[in-house]
């Protein structure tokens, strides 16, 4: 993800995530911290039809809704994925597979054994049906900024070991 695609970003985010808003600086900020972790998925025509913004954190304690960072941990626990967005038109062909090869690759990379995040916005079944199981004792006032029905989730990262994976993200 490059500087040039935040507009793009911000505006997939607004129309595929509006019960969960946030500014334009909390997205690039974690673009600038992790840049391995945050990347784009370009249409043919080199629009960006897909995001995700992922990085090293501790697993108990998930960031905030539209809260900056400051830095990232020097002992994280886990590999959050912070959001993924696909366009409707875009989805069924394998994207989200791609952007998990990806997470767990840099999960890999960085010493973690998991992968977590937070689902919002109906999602948790979805992450469900991919392994992902609810973290216990994560602070209420973390998971009710992402709204009523958020659940912070994990999954061990030996579930994406599939490398014939491609490489979409």
């Amino acid at each position: 993800m490059q500087p040039g695609h935040l507009p793009a970003v911000v505006a997939l985010a607004g129309r595929l995530h509006p019960g969960c808003p946030e500014r334009a600086d909390v997205l690039d900020e974690r673009r600038r911290l992790c840049p391995a972790g945050c990347r784009v998925l370009l249409r043919e025509n080199g629009q960006v039809g897909g995001y995700m913004l992922s990085h090293p954190w501790r697993m108990s304690h998930p960031p905030r809704l539209d809260t900056h960072l400051g830095r990232l941990p020097h002992c994280p626990d886990c590999w959050y994925l912070h959001d993924i967005a696909i366009d409707p038109a875009l989805r069924g062909q394998g994207h989200a597979h791609a952007a998990l090869h990806h997470l767990n690759a840099q999960a890999r990379l960085h010493g973690v054994q998991w992968l977590a995040l937070m689902a919002a916005e109906g999602a948790r079944t979805l992450w469900a049906h991919l392994g992902f199981a609810p973290i216990p004792d994560v602070p209420a006032a973390i998971t009710t900024s992402y709204g009523a029905d958020a659940c912070p989730m994990r999954r061990a990262v030996d579930i994406f070991q599939n490398n014939t994976c491609p490489e979409a993200f």
